[in-house]
Protein backbone atom coordinates (compact mmCIF):
# COMPACT_ATOMS: atom_id res chain seq x y z
CA UNK A 1 0.00 0.00 0.00
CA UNK A 2 1.03 3.37 -0.86
CA UNK A 3 1.74 5.45 2.51
CA UNK A 4 -0.61 8.23 1.99
CA UNK A 5 1.01 11.96 1.30
CA UNK A 6 1.22 13.97 4.65
CA UNK A 7 -1.25 16.59 5.53
CA UNK A 8 -0.47 20.06 3.92
CA UNK A 9 -1.42 22.98 6.10
CA UNK A 10 -1.86 26.01 3.37
CA UNK A 11 0.30 28.94 3.62
CA UNK A 12 -0.63 31.49 6.73
CA UNK A 13 -1.67 34.44 5.75
CA UNK A 14 -3.41 38.17 7.22
CA UNK A 15 -4.97 40.67 6.79
CA UNK A 16 -7.95 39.80 5.05
CA UNK A 17 -10.70 41.51 5.88
CA UNK A 18 -13.14 38.70 6.91
CA UNK A 19 -10.10 37.27 9.02
CA UNK A 20 -9.49 40.53 10.65
CA UNK A 21 -13.08 40.91 12.11
CA UNK A 22 -13.47 37.52 13.15
CA UNK A 23 -9.92 37.83 14.85
CA UNK A 24 -11.02 41.26 16.11
CA UNK A 25 -14.38 39.67 17.50
CA UNK A 26 -12.68 37.09 19.54
CA UNK A 27 -9.43 39.54 20.76
CA UNK A 28 -12.12 42.21 21.92
CA UNK A 29 -15.91 41.57 20.75
CA UNK A 30 -16.80 39.41 23.50
CA UNK A 31 -15.36 41.91 25.69
CA UNK A 32 -18.15 44.88 24.46
CA UNK A 33 -20.85 42.50 25.02
CA UNK A 34 -20.71 41.12 21.40
CA UNK A 35 -22.20 44.19 19.74
CA UNK A 36 -21.05 46.91 17.97
CA UNK A 37 -21.90 49.59 15.82
CA UNK A 38 -21.12 49.29 12.44
CA UNK A 39 -19.61 53.18 12.55
CA UNK A 40 -17.45 52.03 15.46
CA UNK A 41 -16.57 48.80 13.37
CA UNK A 42 -15.27 50.47 10.41
CA UNK A 43 -12.87 53.53 12.22
CA UNK A 44 -11.04 50.18 14.56
CA UNK A 45 -10.90 48.15 11.05
CA UNK A 46 -9.01 51.51 9.25
CA UNK A 47 -6.53 51.65 12.06
CA UNK A 48 -5.53 48.27 10.70
CA UNK A 49 -5.88 49.94 6.60
CA UNK A 50 -8.91 48.17 6.08
CA UNK A 51 -11.37 50.81 3.96
CA UNK A 52 -15.01 50.87 4.67
CA UNK A 53 -16.27 48.72 1.86
CA UNK A 54 -14.13 45.80 1.96
CA UNK A 55 -15.16 45.93 5.52
CA UNK A 56 -19.52 46.44 5.19
CA UNK A 57 -18.66 43.42 2.71
CA UNK A 58 -16.87 40.96 4.86
CA UNK A 59 -19.49 41.69 7.64
CA UNK A 60 -22.26 40.54 4.93
CA UNK A 61 -20.71 37.35 4.19
CA UNK A 62 -19.96 36.75 8.05
CA UNK A 63 -23.67 38.10 8.54
CA UNK A 64 -24.49 35.21 5.66
CA UNK A 65 -22.14 32.65 7.40
CA UNK A 66 -24.32 32.81 10.51
CA UNK A 67 -21.73 34.39 12.67
CA UNK A 68 -23.00 37.85 12.63
CA UNK A 69 -26.35 39.18 13.12
CA UNK A 70 -28.04 42.55 12.41
CA UNK A 71 -28.49 43.64 15.42
CA UNK A 72 -29.59 47.64 15.91
CA UNK A 73 -29.45 49.12 19.24
CA UNK A 74 -31.02 52.41 20.04
CA UNK A 75 -31.46 53.14 16.63
CA UNK A 76 -27.63 52.40 15.99
CA UNK A 77 -27.04 49.78 12.91
CA UNK A 78 -24.63 47.29 14.08
CA UNK A 79 -23.96 43.44 14.29
CA UNK A 80 -23.93 41.10 17.32
CA UNK A 81 -22.60 37.58 17.45
CA UNK A 82 -24.61 34.79 16.90
CA UNK A 83 -24.40 31.75 19.66
CA UNK A 84 -22.81 29.75 17.05
CA UNK A 85 -19.89 32.30 16.79
CA UNK A 86 -19.61 32.49 20.92
CA UNK A 87 -18.90 28.63 20.79
CA UNK A 88 -16.26 29.30 17.83
CA UNK A 89 -14.50 31.49 19.20
CA UNK A 90 -14.61 30.21 22.91
CA UNK A 91 -13.77 26.93 21.26
CA UNK A 92 -10.80 28.97 19.42
CA UNK A 93 -9.37 30.22 22.88
CA UNK A 94 -8.57 26.99 24.19
CA UNK A 95 -6.14 26.20 21.23
CA UNK A 96 -5.35 30.00 20.35
CA UNK A 97 -4.34 30.58 23.58
CA UNK A 98 -3.08 27.39 25.03
CA UNK A 99 0.58 27.07 27.11
CA UNK A 100 0.76 23.40 26.80
CA UNK A 101 3.43 21.17 27.08
CA UNK A 102 1.61 17.97 25.19
CA UNK A 103 3.52 14.39 26.77
CA UNK A 104 3.56 11.53 24.42
CA UNK A 105 2.54 9.24 27.23
CA UNK A 106 -0.87 10.58 26.59
CA UNK A 107 -1.07 9.15 23.43
CA UNK A 108 -3.21 9.57 20.29
CA UNK A 109 -6.43 10.49 19.43
CA UNK A 110 -7.25 8.23 16.53
CA UNK A 111 -10.55 9.02 13.86
CA UNK A 112 -11.68 6.46 11.42
CA UNK A 113 -14.53 7.19 9.14
CA UNK A 114 -16.81 5.90 6.45
CA UNK A 115 -18.65 7.65 4.45
CA UNK A 116 -21.09 6.97 1.52
CA UNK A 117 -20.39 7.09 -1.99
CA UNK A 118 -23.46 8.84 -2.40
CA UNK A 119 -22.84 11.57 0.36
CA UNK A 120 -19.08 12.59 -0.84
CA UNK A 121 -19.86 16.16 0.40
CA UNK A 122 -19.68 14.84 4.09
CA UNK A 123 -16.73 13.12 3.29
CA UNK A 124 -14.83 16.04 2.22
CA UNK A 125 -16.52 17.63 5.24
CA UNK A 126 -15.20 14.94 7.37
CA UNK A 127 -11.39 15.43 5.39
CA UNK A 128 -11.43 19.40 5.67
CA UNK A 129 -12.79 19.70 9.45
CA UNK A 130 -9.95 16.78 10.81
CA UNK A 131 -7.55 18.73 8.66
CA UNK A 132 -8.30 22.33 9.83
CA UNK A 133 -8.15 20.44 13.55
CA UNK A 134 -4.54 19.17 12.79
CA UNK A 135 -4.71 15.99 12.13
CA UNK A 136 -2.29 13.66 10.51
CA UNK A 137 -2.85 11.04 8.19
CA UNK A 138 -1.80 7.43 8.82
CA UNK A 139 -3.48 5.86 5.80
CA UNK A 140 -7.08 7.15 3.98
CA UNK A 141 -9.65 6.82 6.04
CA UNK A 142 -7.68 6.65 9.16
CA UNK A 143 -6.59 9.96 10.99
CA UNK A 144 -4.64 10.66 14.42
CA UNK A 145 -3.59 13.90 16.45
CA UNK A 146 -2.25 13.96 19.86
CA UNK A 147 -4.84 12.96 22.17
CA UNK A 148 -5.65 16.64 24.14
CA UNK A 149 -7.85 16.82 20.76
CA UNK A 150 -10.26 14.41 21.40
CA UNK A 151 -12.36 16.83 23.41
CA UNK A 152 -12.71 19.56 20.56
CA UNK A 153 -12.64 16.72 18.06
CA UNK A 154 -16.04 15.16 19.41
CA UNK A 155 -17.39 18.69 19.81
CA UNK A 156 -16.56 19.41 15.95
CA UNK A 157 -18.20 16.55 14.77
CA UNK A 158 -21.40 16.39 16.84
CA UNK A 159 -21.85 20.02 15.96
CA UNK A 160 -21.01 19.21 12.00
CA UNK A 161 -23.73 15.80 12.09
CA UNK A 162 -21.14 13.64 11.37
CA UNK A 163 -20.69 11.17 14.26
CA UNK A 164 -22.51 8.45 12.59
CA UNK A 165 -19.55 8.44 9.91
CA UNK A 166 -16.91 8.09 12.57
CA UNK A 167 -15.81 6.29 15.60
CA UNK A 168 -12.87 7.65 17.83
CA UNK A 169 -10.57 5.75 19.79
CA UNK A 170 -7.23 6.39 22.12
CA UNK A 171 -4.54 4.74 20.99
CA UNK A 172 -0.67 4.48 21.63
CA UNK A 173 1.93 3.77 18.72
CA UNK A 174 3.41 0.10 19.17
CA UNK A 175 5.38 -0.74 15.72
CA UNK A 176 7.28 -0.71 13.65
CA UNK A 177 8.34 2.23 11.93
CA UNK A 178 10.38 4.41 15.29
CA UNK A 179 7.21 6.70 16.37
CA UNK A 180 9.69 10.29 15.77
CA UNK A 181 9.97 8.82 11.85
CA UNK A 182 6.15 8.00 11.48
CA UNK A 183 5.13 11.46 12.65
CA UNK A 184 7.00 12.53 9.39
CA UNK A 185 4.92 10.69 7.21
CA UNK A 186 1.50 11.58 9.24
CA UNK A 187 2.54 15.53 9.07
CA UNK A 188 4.18 17.72 6.81
CA UNK A 189 6.77 18.39 9.24
CA UNK A 190 9.24 21.09 6.82
CA UNK A 191 5.82 22.83 5.64
CA UNK A 192 4.87 23.34 9.53
CA UNK A 193 7.98 24.92 9.90
CA UNK A 194 7.99 27.25 7.11
CA UNK A 195 4.47 28.19 8.70
CA UNK A 196 6.09 29.15 11.86
CA UNK A 197 8.85 30.60 10.30
CA UNK A 198 6.72 33.11 8.33
CA UNK A 199 4.87 34.27 11.63
CA UNK A 200 7.91 34.91 13.10
CA UNK A 201 9.34 36.75 10.00
CA UNK A 202 6.62 38.90 10.75
CA UNK A 203 6.03 39.22 14.16
CA UNK A 204 9.39 38.74 15.68
CA UNK A 205 10.47 42.39 14.81
CA UNK A 206 7.53 43.70 16.19
CA UNK A 207 8.10 42.22 19.36
CA UNK A 208 11.60 43.50 19.25
CA UNK A 209 10.30 46.83 18.31
CA UNK A 210 7.72 47.26 21.37
CA UNK A 211 10.52 45.66 23.82
CA UNK A 212 12.57 48.75 22.71
CA UNK A 213 9.75 51.21 23.43
CA UNK A 214 9.07 52.65 27.02
CA UNK A 215 5.57 54.07 25.63
CA UNK A 216 2.82 51.91 24.67
CA UNK A 217 0.17 54.48 22.18
CA UNK A 218 -2.69 52.56 22.52
CA UNK A 219 -3.29 52.87 18.72
CA UNK A 220 -0.33 51.49 17.12
CA UNK A 221 -0.61 48.52 20.44
CA UNK A 222 -4.39 47.56 18.64
CA UNK A 223 -3.42 47.52 15.15
CA UNK A 224 -0.12 45.43 16.08
CA UNK A 225 -1.73 43.29 18.18
CA UNK A 226 -4.37 42.14 15.79
CA UNK A 227 -2.29 41.51 13.39
CA UNK A 228 -0.25 39.20 15.14
CA UNK A 229 -3.27 37.45 16.88
CA UNK A 230 -4.91 37.25 12.95
CA UNK A 231 -1.41 35.27 11.78
CA UNK A 232 -1.41 33.52 14.35
CA UNK A 233 -4.80 32.14 15.53
CA UNK A 234 -4.21 29.54 12.44
CA UNK A 235 -0.98 28.19 13.18
CA UNK A 236 -2.78 25.81 16.53
CA UNK A 237 -4.76 24.15 14.40
CA UNK A 238 -2.11 23.45 11.51
CA UNK A 239 0.20 22.36 14.32
CA UNK A 240 -1.72 20.32 16.27
CA UNK A 241 1.15 20.62 19.44
CA UNK A 242 2.98 17.31 19.03
CA UNK A 243 4.95 16.53 21.62
CA UNK A 244 8.79 17.99 22.08
CA UNK A 245 10.41 14.56 21.67
CA UNK A 246 8.85 14.00 17.91
CA UNK A 247 10.23 17.15 16.79
CA UNK A 248 13.36 18.48 15.63
CA UNK A 249 15.21 19.89 18.17
CA UNK A 250 15.23 23.52 16.39
CA UNK A 251 11.44 23.30 15.75
CA UNK A 252 10.61 26.89 15.36
CA UNK A 253 7.05 26.89 16.76
CA UNK A 254 8.36 26.91 19.96
CA UNK A 255 9.79 30.51 19.23
CA UNK A 256 6.95 31.72 17.42
CA UNK A 257 4.43 30.46 20.62
CA UNK A 258 6.70 32.53 22.99
CA UNK A 259 6.83 35.08 20.25
CA UNK A 260 3.47 35.53 20.20
CA UNK A 261 2.49 34.69 24.14
CA UNK A 262 5.08 38.19 24.81
CA UNK A 263 3.11 39.88 22.41
CA UNK A 264 -0.43 39.05 23.29
CA UNK A 265 0.61 39.85 27.01
CA UNK A 266 2.44 43.26 25.97
CA UNK A 267 0.19 44.53 23.74
CA UNK A 268 -3.73 43.44 25.08
CA UNK A 269 -4.23 45.70 27.37
CA UNK A 270 -3.25 48.79 25.36
CA UNK A 271 -5.12 47.38 22.62
CA UNK A 272 -8.13 46.73 24.32
CA UNK A 273 -7.98 50.41 25.77
CA UNK A 274 -7.92 51.62 22.16
CA UNK A 275 -11.13 49.72 21.64
CA UNK A 276 -13.14 50.60 24.95
CA UNK A 277 -12.43 54.81 23.79
CA UNK A 278 -13.20 54.10 20.15
CA UNK A 279 -16.96 52.63 21.21
CA UNK A 280 -17.03 54.70 24.26
CA UNK A 281 -16.78 58.04 21.76
CA UNK A 282 -19.40 56.83 19.73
Amino acid sequence: MTAPTPTTPPVVTADAPGSLLVTFFGAHGRDLGGWIAVGDLIRLMATVGVEAQPVRSAVSRLKRRGFLVATPLGGVAGYALSDAARQLLADGDRRIYAERTPRLADGWVLALFSVPESQRNKRHLLRSRLARLGYGTASPGVWLAPAHLYEETRHVLERLGLTEYTDLFRAEHLAFQATPEAVRRWWDLPELARSHEEFLDLNEPVLTRWNRRRNLPAEEAFADHLRAVDSWRRLPYLDPGLPPELLPADWPGVRAARVFHDLDSRLRGPAAAYVSDIVKGH
